[in-house]
């Protein structure tokens, strides 16, 4: 795509001045001012003519604009009316070719659980950081046909899904994202190629979906565990994090004793804390606990 069909800084400032859009904090609107960040998430999003796209928060439609060329259809998920309205009508005057490629959905990313056909394949996002993961894990759980992510969100958000057990900043969010894919950062973005520029850089969180782990029991194969039981086993261990798994599972296992008779039937130490343990460690403590009930 020629740089004269992308929003540089000055066709996105002069797009909202027309638009009236003023950006918000409210919804989390940053909008990106460079070409050469929208073509980097294109190339590191790995999609292709096969890949129906969901792209969440497209606002002036920078990244959607570098997404169209690549891909069989881009669907857009635009919570803010005016610019929900407005995209087709950019895409239209930049590219009248690809027009047919897009579809605008008005709506909040956090409420949607189902898109039109065909289903989505990738989901590719300048995501708003204040709801970057209950949207990636809301889409990933009620999109099954969503294959890869590639997502800029805040620089500690980014680390914080990416990271791995034992990692300072490991937490719920790093457990709950393995249980669908295989994550990890991709990149850095710096805060200027933004407009507002926010006061922190941003990264680049690339998710390839895989089966969730099944679980081993005393050398049986239990299979799949109920996403469900162990989110609520992931919530309850790190809600108190800094206390042992003993301590901090009392109250979802109904006793720190049966916590204990849980652990001891995952294979996992009552005395080590939650951030040491990966996906299939919980896994294994959610099957457990069904096991003994």
């Amino acid at each position: 795509m020629s740089e004269e069909q992308l929003l540089g800084a000055a066709q996105v400032r002069e797009l909202a001045a027309r638009l009236g859009v003023r950006p918000t904090k409210q919804w989390g609107q940053n909008f990106v001012i460079d070409a050469n960040t929208v073509r980097r998430i294109v190339r590191l999003a790995d999609v292709g003519p096969g890949d129906v796209v969901a792209e969440v928060g497209p606002g002036l439609g920078s990244l959607t604009l570098a997404l169209l060329p690549r891909v069989h259809r881009v669907v857009a998920i635009e919570v803010d009316p005016v610019l929900a309205d407005a995209l087709p009508e950019t895409v239209a005057e930049r590219v009248p070719e690809l027009a047919d490629r897009l579809v605008v959905l008005r709506a909040d990313a956090l409420t949607v659980r189902s898109l039109p056909d065909p289903q989505p394949t990738a989901l590719v996002a300048n995501l708003p950081y204040n709801v970057a993961v209950p949207v990636v894990l809301g889409l990933l759980a009620h999109l099954p046909t969503i294959e890869k992510v590639l997502v800029m969100v805040q620089l500690e958000v980014a680390e914080r899904l990416a990271a791995r057990p034992g990692s300072k900043v490991y937490g719920v969010p790093s457990v709950k994202a393995a249980w669908y894919a295989d994550v990890r950062l991709a990149g850095t973005v710096g805060r200027n190629v933004f407009w507002p520029a926010p006061n922190v850089d941003s990264g680049l969180v690339s998710m390839v979906r895989r089966p969730p782990p099944a679980v081993d029991l005393d050398g049986e194969v239990v299979g799949a565990v109920d996403r469900a039981a162990v989110f609520a086993c992931v919530d309850a261990a790190f809600a108190q994090r800094r206390k042992t798994l003993r301590a901090a599972l009392a109250g979802w296992a109904g006793s720190a004793a049966h916590a204990e008779q849980v652990l001891r039937a995952a294979g996992v130490d009552p005395g080590t804390r939650g951030e040491r343990l990966g996906i299939r460690e919980f896994a294994r403590i959610a099957a457990a606990k069904a096991a003994l009930s």
